[in-house]
């Protein structure tokens, strides 16, 4: 994902480090510092490692790729790359190298972007190399030209190139020493450095003096990531003046936020689709006529209304309506009762147990709720299960469950990257681990990334969102903004819809 890309909620921490929160945080909140308080947390900075949410955030921040997305336009442009040419088969991209240096000093070379891509693509350890996968080759022709061949020609190519794991690591850094190159002070290309970091507490980050945009960032000032599991607390320390911005306000604290003088609150654009993910590996959602009950059982309009308080949109296809080739017009799955009990009753499980798996914040203890009495409703026998993050995770990726509800979001307009993500059989992903698998619909997945024809893309996404929600792949519940708070302290702050935040292009008022 980019994919994301992907989420993962932190799980709550003990009264007594809310305690030590709300003791140091004033004192670290200088003149000099933005401080963001966050749910996600941080587990590594190796930019190829992960797919969950805060360490997304943070990658932006230290590493910068070939390709980068304008903050305001969301159009793509260059980065580390200044200039390329494509051959006219669509196989060989030549991309020329800006003068650049990473955090060291050391400049960044074609062997620093070779190594880098290639780790993606082939290192064991990479989670998430789809947006790769129709690379060949990547080489360096020279100090400052890299040279990407294609086995297919690729339409979102380019595109991908900005995802968040395409970040430029130092080659030698990583050869010299390993995973440990990333366990404390890596060495960056993008707009920070590490000044400390702690698990499970938050990381530092100060100017990187070589970063490559002349002017780049715009203050110096410290950015602190703050790991905040309690939303109430996240609150609390944005209402005392304490942080700067809070990421993930629930809906039910925005109007009284949007009342206070010192703070504004802005819906942003995202990517982000809430679904509920279903375990197609065992009964009883193994069964299509199942899976279908259980979507039609569901009144996601109302479900979006009550959750949301009316920020977000009901979904209508198993993939987000911020991505190109989006079908506005598909009607979804709408409510109806009697027909979700008669296809019940067609699969033969009516009366089967369902383990629907929730995280213990707000959004996710509230859906499992409602899931759980519009499923009663049409005869299933549904039990939530607690879980925090970790176990939500390695349940969900063992096909340990039935039902879960999640989100997920992908950076990129283009759909290629997203569909790989969620509903693909045969890329590795598990199709976001609901193990869903149509051989059509992989099919469709490839053609929509190999045709350059924008009338003939569209009509191969339609398809594939047509066949996936008809097929309940997933059940889509809405499409949600990035709800983000934040003092009048600070201007220019912004988080983009690839979970990049404007830190670089932020300033302090006096």
């Amino acid at each position: 994902m980019g994919v994301c890309r992907i989420f993962r909620a932190c799980a709550l921490r003990g009264s007594a480090l809310l305690a030590i929160v709300f003791s140091t945080t004033a004192a670290a909140v200088a003149a000099d510092t933005i401080t963001l308080a966050t749910p996600n947390p941080i587990t590594t900075l190796d930019p190829m490692r992960s797919t969950s949410s805060g360490n997304i955030e943070v990658y932006f921040q230290l590493y910068s790729g070939l390709m980068r997305r304008n903050s305001q336009t969301g159009e793509l442009e260059p980065a580390l790359a200044d200039r390329w040419e494509v051959s006219p088969d669509g196989l060989t991209y030549t991309l020329h190298l800006r003068d650049a240096r990473f955090s060291d000093g050391s400049p960044i070379t074609a062997e620093d972007v070779a190594f880098s891509l290639n780790r993606v693509h082939s290192d064991k350890q990479s989670v998430y190399p789809a947006g790769l996968s129709a690379v060949d080759t990547v080489t360096a022709a020279d100090q400052k030209t890299v040279l990407i061949k294609l086995k297919w020609a690729r339409s979102s190519f380019l595109q991908n190139l900005a995802a968040f794991n395409m970040g430029i690591v130092s080659k030698s850094d990583v050869e010299k020493q390993g995973d440990k190159a990333f366990t404390s002070d890596p060495v960056t290309s993008g707009p920070y450095i590490v000044k400390q970091w702690k698990p499970n507490e938050g990381i530092e980050l100060r100017p990187n003096p070589h970063y490559w945009r002349a002017g780049h960032p715009k203050s110096d000032a410290t950015i602190h990531f703050l790991e905040t599991s309690s939303a109430d607390t996240r609150i609390a320390m944005l209402r005392a003046g304490t942080v700067d911005a809070v990421r993930s306000v629930p809906w039910a604290n925005i109007a009284e936020l949007k009342k206070l003088p010192s703070i504004v609150v802005r819906m942003e654009s995202s990517g982000v689709i809430y679904e509920v993910l279903l375990n197609h590996k065992r009964e009883p959602f193994s069964d299509m006529k199942a899976r279908q009950a259980a979507a039609y059982a569901i009144d996601n309009k109302a479900m979006t209304a009550a959750l949301t308080y009316g920020y977000a949109r009901p979904a209508n296809t198993t993939l987000p309506d911020g991505f190109d080739f989006h079908d506005d017009a598909y009607p979804g799955i709408p409510q109806d009762i009697q027909k979700a009990k008669q296809l019940l009753t067609e699969s033969g499980m009516q009366g089967h147990e369902v383990k629907i798996l929730a995280l213990p914040d707000a959004t996710g203890q509230q859906t499992a709720l409602l899931l759980q009495a519009q499923w009663q409703a049409i005869g299933l026998k549904p039990t939530i299960v607690n879980v925090d993050s970790g176990a939500w995770w390695d349940a969900t990726g063992k096909a340990d469950y039935d039902a879960a509800v999640s989100w997920w979001y992908q950076e990129s307009p283009d759909p290629d990257i997203g569909v790989r993500w969620s509903v693909c059989g045969s890329c590795k992903s598990n199709a976001f681990n609901t193990f869903y698998k149509n051989p059509k619909v992989d099919d469709l997945i490839e053609e929509g990334a190999r045709e350059a024809d924008p009338a003939k893309r569209l009509a191969i996404y339609k398809e594939i969102q047509k066949i996936t929600t008809q097929e309940v792949s997933q059940i889509p519940l809405y499409y949600a903004p990035n709800a983000v708070a934040y003092s009048k302290r600070v201007e220019g702050l912004k988080l983009t819809p690839s979970l990049t935040w404007t830190f670089e292009d932020t300033t302090l008022t006096k």
